[in-house]
């Protein structure tokens, strides 16, 4: 028809230019949030990773020669020696999800004439966390636990030597040069052993994640519903004297965690390096006093003494009625101090953090006894 034109030049367009509402917006995007649920995806604590050196130079290969002096000699000089790599523990890094599968050190470069070197490779610096275990072939060859503790993973090969180098009386005119050696290779695995003061241990919904939520600003996945934590995390407890203490939230075992059943030795390994316990406990349960047993015993059949490092019992879900009723008879049964809170209202909460900083005190005592320096964050 013969409105079809009048139409579609009264129709808007599809934006404009001069029109702010309608402008197209040309600011850059901010990155989207990273769900809690996919940061746990995160952590990883065991890498396989193959380390190569890197390759010396090659000789050089020349002889001096100049106006009035055409038989100057040999003046090839040696190839530098390749780059290492190396493991530095730093106290920024929490997890070895950025540790790469391969690493190799920088070539080192030719020698030149005139009997320079060449230069030496650079080295590559790979920075692990505190607590990190490096294993060849199921042995221990390195444990990382200060900041800056370095460890050479492979050496580099040494350069190369020039002509320079076989110079002597019977050969005045050497051509032999030699290449450079190849680099250290070697396939190493590293174990991340969380290095925290305190160890949250205790059973899948016994309330660990929520209680690391409530004393640290630490956000580990809780629900109402009941799931087992797979990745430790690590919360900070700070005081007004700017003193931090570091509490680990241990994925919960069951019974035959030393026999690697359920999550299995994969998380034990944490407890090994926590200075004190903090054993949590289900006041709602029946008999909780027997979940304490039972923690003591896979924790003892795990690695002897262990279990009877400083500790203190806490008792969860104080909120609920069934809770107040065991709390005086897990009392009579504990020889230890029993600490009841509930990590969803936040009740008693002052007396755990007073304890846990008592504790950190005298770990902090007994290492300057001993004229060793404490773990501090």
């Amino acid at each position: 028809s013969p409105w079809k034109p009048i139409l579609l030049l009264l129709s808007p367009p599809a934006f404009s230019t001069t029109c702010a509402r309608c402008a197209k917006d040309g600011r850059r995007r901010g990155k989207r949030a990273i769900s809690e649920r996919q940061l746990t995806r995160y952590f990883v604590d065991q890498r396989k990773v193959r380390v190569v050196g890197g390759q010396g130079g090659r000789g050089g290969h020349s002889f001096y020669s100049e106006p009035r002096k055409v038989f100057g000699g040999p003046d090839g000089g040696n190839g530098g020696d390749g780059g290492h790599v190396i493991f530095k523990a730093d106290q920024q890094m929490k997890s070895l999800s950025s540790v790469f599968p391969f690493y190799q050190g920088f070539h080192g470069e030719r020698g030149g004439s005139k009997n320079c070197y060449g230069a030496n490779g650079a080295h590559v610096y790979v920075k692990v966390p505190l607590g990190t275990l490096v294993k060849e072939d199921g042995r221990v060859v390195a444990d990382l636990t200060q900041h800056g503790e370095e460890y050479i993973a492979a050496y580099g090969g040494a350069g190369g030597k020039g002509n320079r180098f076989f110079l002597s009386n019977e050969n005045r005119a050497p051509t032999l040069f030699t290449p450079g050696e190849p680099g250290q290779e070697r396939v190493l695995h590293l174990e991340l052993k969380t290095t925290a003061h305190a160890g949250l241990v205790g059973f899948p919904n016994a309330g660990k994640s929520s209680l690391l939520r409530a004393i640290s600003r630490a956000k580990p996945a809780v629900a109402a519903y009941p799931f087992t934590t797979l990745n430790p995390h690590v919360g900070i407890v700070h005081y007004q004297d700017y003193e931090q203490v570091a509490v680990a939230d241990i994925p919960g075992l069951i019974k035959g965690a030393h026999q690697n059943r359920g999550l299995g030795m994969a998380f034990l390994k944490h407890i090994e390096r926590c200075r004190f316990l903090l054993y949590v406990v289900d006041l709602s349960v029946p008999q909780p006093w027997i979940q304490l047993q039972d923690l003591k015993y896979e924790l003892e059949a795990y690695e002897e003494g262990l279990s009877e490092r400083p500790r203190v019992v806490i008792g969860n879900k104080l909120d609920l009625a069934q809770s107040r009723i065991n709390l005086p008879l897990l009392r009579e049964r504990v020889a230890e101090r029993v600490i009841a809170l509930s990590a969803l209202t936040g009740d008693n909460l002052e007396e755990l953090l007073l304890h846990l900083r008592e504790l950190y005190d005298a770990y902090v005592k007994t290492e300057q006894s001993r004229g060793q320096s404490p773990v501090r964050w």
